[in-house]
């Protein structure tokens, strides 16, 4: 029998079965360390009460093992239906940002109306998760064009993201739970969870398979199912219900598991399920199979602490969101915005006086943050007494936060023109991130918090990110949409590792959460120095590729015929970008949007070219964490708001409204 005459199952089944037999191992291995295999059936059916052994068994391992294969199912079968009513292979309860929304709406309720927990888990989940999916439906536009419609759900969930991480910061007695249960923990302490998801589990399931044929008919153009009597909008609004509340019922159980109704329906496809009812089918047990093994690798993992179940599937999901990106070169893309603007003359007449005047601005701000604030006594100016010492605590704060904002700032117009898309940012490229998990691998490798390896592992942290972009875009300007994914893709699977870390009982690991978060409070006078010594770095040398941005922004054929070579000037000015950004997120951490804002504002100020917007950029961001810092450690005195997690939750809003605008 040749290749071309076995089934597709055949041919493409044996990664499933080798799948099922790692897990059946490491799940034997597990029961086995808990209980001999030969108490296990008597521990089973009536465990005795006496023996430790026999009660983690049933009321433990057993609990987890059910709930791991239900909530599988669960996000399988959802990310099928999102497929199919979205017609788009990227859909999923994560890229969509409907679990995200359903637990920051779990998360608000548990810390100020814990009562509705009690009596109305599901619903606070699935009231979350609907606003969510529609504001995602709303940002992206009547055409729900495929990459646009991620694009918004993933604005979505990082701005989810960012009101819960400030949650946590803000009710610090509850950080640890809270931050396991936000990233998705399996562990169980009985039978009623997976009692109450099965039903649920059954009813989606029932209503899936009735609305098969209607949803296989979305296939068609709206047009040609609307000829064979079907109602698209009807047929859709059905689906998504379904899915929805699937994927409310699984954060309300267990909380945020991304990336499985990602991988269980490419697996189904991968098998040989074709037709929408085979997929129906075939891919909520490979969610069970894919859920199962990540937990297993879960508890098995060499940590002192157990990492949540949730990190590990977005460790293993990044990479599959990025081989998909890869492998679906036909996918369509959809325009985020308008591209940076072809050269063109300024709007502002005098574009010299207006930098100035920023700069006068941005130094009385300066003066604000450090003379005035919040303290013991209330409101007030520094003395002249108390001025030396308060110098040595603000000073090296509000350097570290000027020098941070301009080098970001810059950054983000560095990325915008260079790669065609006004949404990149070193945020949204994952190029922060990837700084910041250079220093994560280095805490894991080294002792101590030494600046020089520090900054040179962050620096090497935001190269290897930014030449893993210029891989997936193989040459500038193209496919930006698919750029910004692939960005957002590692960003997830840097935070999963940072992760892995937070889980350990490493004593740094708390300092290191407050860095993440952004803080300055622990920036010292190196520190500021570095981060000074970066942003003067980049003031200086940015202006020498001013042509270079004024042409990137048209296209790789224009640039060509103007004489650049897009590839040599983005290999040019990847240092560039990233080692001054390593720097800044050494200083501020790697949870803010002011690459992303501080662009934006130069634009609507009126700076268009490229040498003016770059300056114009650096004035803004160093503002913006300046403003953001102060806010910071004045609002709650005498406990403090990391800048950096004050200026992402405030870019959060502005992101949708950008995104909104542009559509």
């Amino acid at each position: 029998m040749t290749a071309a005459t076995i089934p597709a199952p055949a041919r493409h089944g044996w990664p499933a079965t080798l799948l099922v037999m790692a897990a059946l191992a490491l799940t034997a291995w597990t029961a086995a360390t808990l209980l001999p295999p030969g108490l296990w059936l008597p521990a089973l059916w009536s465990p005795d009460l006496s023996d430790p052994g026999q009660l983690l068994f049933r009321h433990a391992f057993l609990p987890r093992l059910a709930i791991s294969w239900l909530i599988g199912a669960a996000l399988g079968l959802a990310g099928t239906i999102f497929q199919q009513v979205l017609r788009n292979p990227l859909a999923e309860p994560t890229t969509l940002g409907t679990s995200a929304g359903a637990g920051l709406a779990l998360a608000m309720a548990g810390l100020y109306a814990p009562a509705l927990l009690s009596h109305a888990r599901e619903g606070v989940a699935l009231a979350g998760a609907a606003i969510a999916t529609a504001a995602v439906f709303g940002l992206a536009g009547r055409r729900l064009a495929p990459v646009t419609l991620i694009l918004a759900g993933l604005v979505v969930s990082l701005t989810c993201g960012s009101a819960g991480a400030l949650l946590v910061l803000l009710h610090r007695e509850y950080m640890t739970e809270l931050f396991v249960w936000q990233s998705g923990s399996l562990v169980q302490t009985g039978d009623a969870t997976a009692l109450a998801l099965l039903p649920r589990l059954a009813v989606a399931a029932l209503l899936a398979a009735l609305l098969a044929r209607p949803l296989a008919l979305l296939e068609l153009e709206d047009d040609g199912a609307a000829g064979l009597g079907l109602s698209p909008a009807r047929t859709r609004l059905a689906g998504l219900a379904v899915a929805v509340g699937l994927s409310a019922a699984v954060v309300a159980a267990v909380g945020v598991i991304g990336f499985v109704g990602l991988a269980a329906p490419a697996a189904a496809r991968l098998c040989g399920a074709r037709t929408l009812r085979q997929r129906i089918a075939a891919a909520p047990l490979a969610g069970a199979l894919l859920l199962w093994l990540a937990d297993q690798l879960a508890q098995h993992a060499p940590f002192a602490g157990e990492i949540p179940t949730g990190t590990v599937t977005a460790l293993l999901g990044a990479p599959l969101l990025l081989a998909l990106l890869a492998l679906l070169p036909r996918l369509r893309l959809a325009e985020t915005g308008a591209a940076p603007a072809a050269p063109s003359r300024d709007r502002t007449r005098h574009p010299g006086l207006r930098l100035t005047l920023g700069l006068a601005l941005l130094l009385a701000a300066a003066a604000v943050a450090l003379l005035f604030g919040r303290g013991a006594a209330g409101w007030n100016w520094v003395s002249a007494a108390d001025l030396p010492a308060l110098l040595q605590l603000r000073a090296p704060r509000v350097v570290s936060a000027l020098a941070a904002g301009a080098v970001l700032g810059m950054a983000g117009t560095l990325l915008q023109r260079m790669t065609g898309n006004p949404m990149a940012a070193p945020e949204m490229l994952g190029i922060s991130a990837g700084a910041s998990t250079g220093v994560v691998l280095l805490l894991l490798a080294v002792p101590g918090f030494d600046p020089g390896a520090t900054l040179a592992a962050a620096s090497a942290g935001a190269l290897a990110t930014l030449a893993v972009l210029l891989l997936i875009a193989r040459r500038p300007s193209a496919a930006p949409e698919r750029l910004l994914l692939a960005g957002v893709a590692l960003a997830t699977m840097f935070s999963g590792l940072a992760a892995v870390v937070l889980a350990g009982d490493d004593p740094r690991v708390d300092r290191l959460l407050a860095w993440m978060s952004g803080s300055t409070s622990h920036a010292g006078a190196a520190a500021a120095a570095v981060a000074a010594l970066a942003a003067g770095l980049m003031l200086a040398l940015a202006p020498l590729t001013a042509r270079w941005l004024e042409i990137l922004p048209l296209g790789a054929a224009p640039a060509r015929a103007l004489g650049l070579d897009p590839t040599r000037a983005w290999l040019a000015l990847l240092p560039l970008v990233a080692v001054p950004v390593a720097a800044a997120t050494l200083a501020i951490g790697p949870l803010s949007f002011v690459g992303l804002m501080a662009p934006h504002m130069a634009r609507l100020a009126g700076f268009h070219r490229a040498l003016p917007q770059l300056l114009a950029s650096a004035l803004a961001g160093a503002l913006i964490l300046l403003a953001a810092d102060w806010l910071g450690r004045t609002l709650i005195f005498p406990w403090q708001v990391p800048a950096g997690l004050l200026a992402a939750f405030i870019g959060g809003p502005y992101l949708l409204w950008l995104l909104r605008r542009s559509r």
